[in-house]
């Protein structure tokens, strides 16, 4: 007899399906961590419109002089009005709903844990099952999600976006 056995067949197959629906779960849409969404739901990629390359992760001078502590996570320009932006590595999605008006919000759908992708004409969309959220204030819209994206809470010091 040759040798593999119908267990080992079965085994792997039941593995590689666990496999996939992980990644299905898990996973994101085509655009990266850092990409804006603009409310015309054009987005901005590695050097694409609106897109600057991420925030500056070291520490700088902050609105009176000092080195400020805390890194900022985005620029307020980042961040297109009726829009935001999807911050994957910091677990965090910041939103303009009107000019001069940021809030921001776990980047964790309340569904199934997927990380949001997505925000335009004032929506945060959820890749995995199509979960909808409002971007002024979190609150589920549609799909599946139970419960809101929670309040993360952000300090505005002039074109700065830090945790708060």
């Amino acid at each position: 007899m040759s040798g593999v056995g119908r267990r080992a067949v079965v085994s792997a197959a039941g593995g590689a399906g666990l496999v996939a629906a992980l990644a299905a779960c898990g996973g994101k849409a085509s655009e990266g961590p850092n990409d804006t969404v603009g409310p015309d739901g054009g987005t901005g990629g590695a050097g694409g419109k609106g897109d600057t390359g991420g925030a500056d992760a070291s520490a700088g001078p902050d609105a009176t002089g000092g080195v400020s502590q805390t890194p900022p996570l985005a620029k307020t320009g980042d961040i297109p009005v009726g829009g935001g932006k999807v911050l994957a590595d910091r677990g965090v999605v910041i939103t303009q709903p009107k000019a001069g008006e940021f809030k921001a919000f776990s980047a964790r759908c309340t569904h199934a844990g997927c990380t949001v992708a997505s925000v335009a004409d004032g929506v945060i969309v959820c890749p995995c099952h199509q979960s909808r959220f409002d971007a002024s204030d979190g609150s589920v819209k549609g799909g599946p999600a139970p419960s809101p994206l929670e309040p993360t809470p952000i300090e505005v010091t002039g074109d700065a976006i830090r945790l708060g």
